[in-house]
């Protein structure tokens, strides 16, 4: 039965909460640094995550260009997918943390992780259905 749950579905909303989980605890970080000189705020960057997690050379998904007015990426990470904004201040002190750019960064990913674990649970229950 342990098989059933390791399918490719469950496998990839479980990174995605991962991913999440990973990105609230930098998103708290910022939000703990926000008094802190020269201190700038960090991310996830979803497509390297995302391109680890399905195997993509480089753990970077490929952009499809079709005009050239396109913009190419700007993710430069070391793999983690953990970006930082370095081009920016907006305090004398170098600090370049929002606070309210950052709760509504929080409240987004909140919606993202409920949207995880209700598809997640929307899974489960399509087996408990095919177990009785």
């Amino acid at each position: 039965m342990a098989g059933w749950l390791d399918g490719p579905v469950l496998n990839v909303l479980q990174k995605g909460l991962d991913a999440s989980g990973m990105r609230q605890q930098i998103l708290s970080n910022n939000v703990a640094n926000i008094d802190t000189p020269k201190f700038k705020r960090s991310d996830v960057d979803f497509q390297a995550v995302l391109g680890a997690v399905l195997g993509e050379k480089g753990g970077v998904l490929p952009l499809k260009l079709t005009s050239p007015k396109h913009m190419r990426s700007l993710a430069a990470g070391d793999g983690s997918g953990v970006v930082t904004d370095q081009s920016t201040s907006l305090r004398n002190d170098g600090n370049n943390v929002d606070v309210d750019r950052e709760m509504a960064y929080v409240a987004e990913n909140g919606l993202y992780y409920n949207s995880l674990t209700n598809a997640i649970s929307s899974q489960l229950g399509l087996l408990r259905t095919v177990l009785k």
